[in-house]
């Protein structure tokens, strides 16, 4: 940090600090502010005296922290913050740079509260620049998605009503564990009493959340992001089987946790799982991996890769298949 920053811009950058590390300890705030431990317990009473309710606590587990509910003064951006927050919003949402988008109105009113120097800055990237949208992202309803994340944070359950990607609805009572957003979209991660197991749901297809009343206790050791790995692909309505003749180190990077998991076999590897879309298990997933495969289950997908390669071995062939025979008059103009 510069040493020639006043007092009260010292002080700001304590608050920033305490804002992002709560709990931040005197010797720590004076490491970031470049200054001594006297200096950096000043800064607080600086903030203090300014009205900012700064609450201090002893013992290995004290520090600073700022009271809750305290009202602060307006967040101020450096350039590279802003340009940082820009960016990682039209990653994640293309269509904010509409101004009539949900997100977009919201990312206007920022830019429009920065510094001159900055949001001119801001402005003119959210201007200029392009995203592409993600064909495979979802974007859930927030009122949902808050719906959901007040209950994992109170730790109550939630009856959810819930549409399946063939359209039909149902109803269960889960615990939600957590909310995490994964390549584009947002799954819950919970225990489903109705089928007594983990489940992921994808959020965009809740339909409703209405709270209970009873509580219940996530796992002590719940990583999150590492459960909505493995249980992507369990518990839908189709299983799926696939052996594939090569190692399983070199058949991992090619399959997604949706896939289901792998397991070493004697001859390779096996891929076990489940699917709601045996199509798409087909064509987009077991297509694009380029080792040997034998489909041992289920029915329904070995059923969808025998009709994907009776296609593919039609277009070699096409005078093979009585769909793809025309006569010269019957083919398109081009």
């Amino acid at each position: 940090m510069p040493s020639d920053l006043s007092p009260t811009a010292r002080a700001l950058r304590a608050l920033e600090i305490l804002q992002v590390r709560p709990g931040a300890t005197a010797d720590q705030l004076a490491e970031a502010l470049g200054v001594t431990e006297r200096a950096a317990r000043r800064y607080v009473g600086i903030l203090r005296e300014a009205g900012i309710q700064v609450e201090s606590a002893r013992g290995p587990h004290g520090g600073y922290r700022l009271r809750r509910g305290t009202r602060l003064p307006p967040i101020v951006f450096t350039q590279a913050e802003a340009l940082g927050l820009v960016m990682a919003v039209l990653d994640g949402q293309p269509a904010a740079t509409d101004v009539d988008d949900l997100v977009g109105a919201a990312l206007g009113k920022v830019i429009q509260a920065l510094p001159e120097n900055v949001g001119r800055q801001a402005a003119a990237l959210r201007e200029h620049a392009s995203a592409a949208p993600d064909r495979r992202s979802a974007r859930p309803d927030p009122a949902t998605t808050n719906a959901l994340v007040t209950a994992v944070a109170a730790r109550r359950r939630v009856l959810i009503t819930y549409r399946g990607e063939s359209g039909g609805e149902w109803e269960s009572e889960v615990d939600p564990w957590a909310v995490v957003a994964r390549h584009g979209r947002w799954y819950l991660l919970c225990h489903s009493h109705r089928a007594d197991a983990v489940r992921t749901y994808r959020v965009d297809r809740v339909r409703a959340v209405e709270p209970t009343t009873r509580e219940f206790e996530p796992p002590g050791d719940l990583d999150p992001v590492a459960a909505l790995e493995e249980n992507l692909g369990t518990g839908w309505k189709f299983p799926t089987r696939v052996v594939f003749h090569a190692p399983l180190a070199d058949v991992a990077p090619w399959v997604g946790a949706p896939m289901g998991q792998l397991h070493p076999a004697d001859d390779g590897c096996v891929l076990v799982g489940s699917t709601s879309n045996p199509a798409m298990y087909a064509q987009e997933w077991l297509a694009a991996i380029p080792f040997d495969f034998r489909v041992e289950g289920g029915d329904e997908l070995r059923a969808t890769v025998a009709a994907v390669a009776t296609r593919f071995a039609a277009a070699l062939n096409p005078g093979d298949h009585p769909k793809l025979r025309a006569t010269p008059a019957d083919r398109p103009p081009y």
